[in-house]
């Protein structure tokens, strides 16, 4: 199942679809909604958030599990340093391998003061560069404190995200993180192809670093089909890294006006651009739609 999936990591036909679980005891109906659109044949595979912005959901590894055990298709379960201490992610890493959960996407997290629950503090023991090096270690049948694990784990593969804004830090940042042994690194939504073309030279810099097996990792370009303007307000406001250019803020807003059918049809035009343009270069993609499955569908059937 893995080995497929880094397979097409590196052909350029990756395509991942993000899913974002519900404030909801029940994970069945975000698998039904996937699965009345035949979603998971048209994609390689998913990965699962692990409480955006703070907000409550359901837990990313037993939807992760769901999601796997579901389809067949392999899950890249996101784990946040802002909930869990090192003890507590060896825990979680042990239980999720022996479960199938074998590819894991780390991220820092986003800050705990963003929460809807009360007296909410992030524990932040370490970021998500420890996490990548937790992954190193059990990758070599050791735990974090170098002793051994019986039996060793299954292979995990690890992945991290990246900012898709270009800044002094950024090339250093991505180097890290390849360093530590991302084999692929998740870009923040982008919204035209120069911004792909600027974000692909800072990686191939900071790739050109090594002469190892990490020369192997690959940039995965994020895109997010904007098609209403509050969301992309919202966006733009109030989620981290995420900055969406003002032809697009403009062109929905105009659009906006005229009705609700022209601003999906301006926003769907817009993005679907973007995404055709990475298939055409065989570019590895990974869709988010904060679970407008319906949207998805429709780009990835959409003729170019």
């Amino acid at each position: 199942m893995f080995s497929a999936l880094i397979e097409n990591l590196h052909n350029g036909s990756w395509l991942t679809l993000e899913v974002s679980p519900e404030k909801s005891a029940a994970f069945e109906t975000v698998i039904q909604r996937l699965r009345s659109l035949r979603l998971w044949e048209k994609v390689d595979g998913f990965t699962v958030t692990d409480n955006p912005l703070a907000k409550l959901r359901y837990g990313s590894l037993f939807a992760a599990i769901r999601l796997q055990e579901a389809f067949g298709k392999p899950v890249l379960a996101t784990i946040s340093m802002r909930d869990r201490n090192l003890l507590g992610i060896q825990s979680d890493l042990l239980g999720c391998n022996e479960a199938g959960i074998r590819a894991i996407l780390a991220v820092t997290g986003d800050p705990a003061h963003l929460s809807d629950q009360p007296r909410v503090k992030g524990v932040f023991d370490a970021n998500s560069m420890e996490l990548l090096k937790i992954t190193r270690h059990f990758n070599r049948g050791i735990d974090y404190a170098g002793k051994e694990i019986d039996p060793a784990p299954k292979p995990i593969f690890p992945f991290a995200v990246t900012s898709a804004k270009i800044t002094q830090s950024l090339k250093r940042k991505m180097a890290g993180k390849i360093e530590n042994g991302a084999i692929g690194l998740i870009s923040q939504p982008i919204f035209s192809i120069e911004d792909a073309d600027r974000l692909l030279e800072v990686f191939d810099e900071a790739q050109s670093e090594f002469s190892d097996e990490r020369r192997d990792a690959r940039l995965i370009f994020g895109i997010f089909p904007l098609t209403r303007l509050k969301t992309a307000q919202f966006l733009h406001a109030h989620v981290p890294g995420i900055t969406i250019p003002d032809r697009f803020l403009s062109a929905l807003y105009e659009a906006n006006k005229v009705s609700e059918e022209r601003e999906y049809a301006v926003g769907f035009e817009m993005s679907f651009e973007i995404f055709k343009m990475l298939r055409r270069r065989k570019l590895p993609i990974h869709i988010m739609s904060s679970n407008r499955f319906e949207t998805v569908n429709k780009m990835i059937c959409s003729k170019e």
